[in-house]
């Protein structure tokens, strides 16, 4: 099975059903728990530039010290968002999944089909009861 590995915060749903949808493809991904682990700077950095999204798009807002620290401030630069993050990784919005296909902000969780390195799999139910219909479609 190809490397996979999901950032992931077990008190939320979208990253459980994405965890789920992962094991569902018969994909055990390595689980890093954000949380408990922080991702390192470097790794932070890396993973933005492979979803292509700026800094700020990986931030969190709700259930965060986000509008506590006046984030959405212009004024912080990239560095500086990473300096937050680093000391409060809940701000790291999830899950983010990396597979030999690329890396996503699973938001929503069936956004991980593009990436998922195996054919198309059966249809999977969410959590909330949503249905989940795999259309085989993955990044070239």
């Amino acid at each position: 099975m190809p490397d996979v590995t999901i950032y992931h915060n077990p008190n939320c749903g979208t990253s459980r059903n994405t965890l789920a949808l992962l094991r569902h493809a018969g994909i055990e991904p390595e689980v890093v728990e954000y949380l408990k682990t922080p991702p390192s700077r470097q790794t932070l950095r890396a993973l933005v530039a492979a979803m292509g999204i700026p800094v700020r798009a990986l931030l969190r807002k709700k259930g965060t010290p986000y509008e506590e620290l006046q984030l959405d401030d212009p004024k912080w630069s990239d560095e500086q968002l990473l300096d937050f993050i680093q000391a409060h990784p809940i701000l790291m919005n999830r899950p983010i999944v990396v597979t030999p296909l690329g890396t996503v902000l699973s938001r929503p969780s069936e956004a991980v089909l593009e990436i998922l390195p195996v054919p198309t799999i059966a249809p999977f139910t969410k959590e909330d009861g949503e249905r989940i219909v795999d259309t085989g479609v993955r990044r070239a």
